[in-house]
């Protein structure tokens, strides 16, 4: 399964262009900082389809730090020079945005999405307590039943006997082929 997360900020503007069939694609430049400190930060290009292409071109922008949820590719490029490149891409399944104050620097690794889940809304509402009414005819009534008084459990009785275990037959020792 090939599954990335990644951590970046946006240095190009998302870029809407369509295919011949009509099908949104948007493509952004991200950058993302190394392991350590002394390593450089990197760019990788992100590409985005469909509605998650109207999505990123409409929401983010350069600067934006953001989560990213997709698949990563190699695509190998012909250059003017003669040799062949091969180039990251990643093809962008969900995106969230993060929090505007965080740094990049990589000391910061338990931030989480902006977005969060709706909570759900705690109810204050407390159903009416049943109180039975009495009867003044007992006709067609089985029985009335007292709420106040706890409903006695009914435990399910042992099992007196059981059936007799099978004896374990010895295994015949002259049956074993070599």
């Amino acid at each position: 399964m090939n599954s990335c997360i990644l951590m970046a900020e946006i240095v190009k503007e998302p870029e809407l262009r369509f295919t011949p069939d009509g099908l949104e694609v948007t493509e952004m430049l991200v950058q993302f900082s190394g392991l350590r400190e002394s390593e450089p930060a990197a760019n990788l290009k992100v590409v985005g389809w469909g509605n998650m292409a109207k999505e990123i071109q409409q929401h983010y922008h350069v600067g934006d730090r953001v989560l990213l949820e997709g698949r990563l590719g190699m695509h190998t490029i012909d250059r003017p020079e003669g040799f062949k490149e091969k180039r990251a891409e990643l093809t962008v399944q969900k995106i969230y945005p993060l929090v505007a104050n965080l740094n990049m620097t990589g000391s910061s690794r338990t931030t989480a999405p902006v977005t969060t889940p709706p909570q759900k809304a705690v109810s204050s509402y407390e159903p009416p307590l049943s109180t039975p009414t009495p009867t003044t005819s007992n006709v067609g009534v089985a029985s009335q039943n007292n709420y106040s008084e706890p409903v006695p459990q009914v435990s399910k009785p042992e099992r007196s006997s059981y059936p007799p275990v099978a004896p374990n037959p010895e295994p015949d020792v002259d049956d074993i082929p070599f």
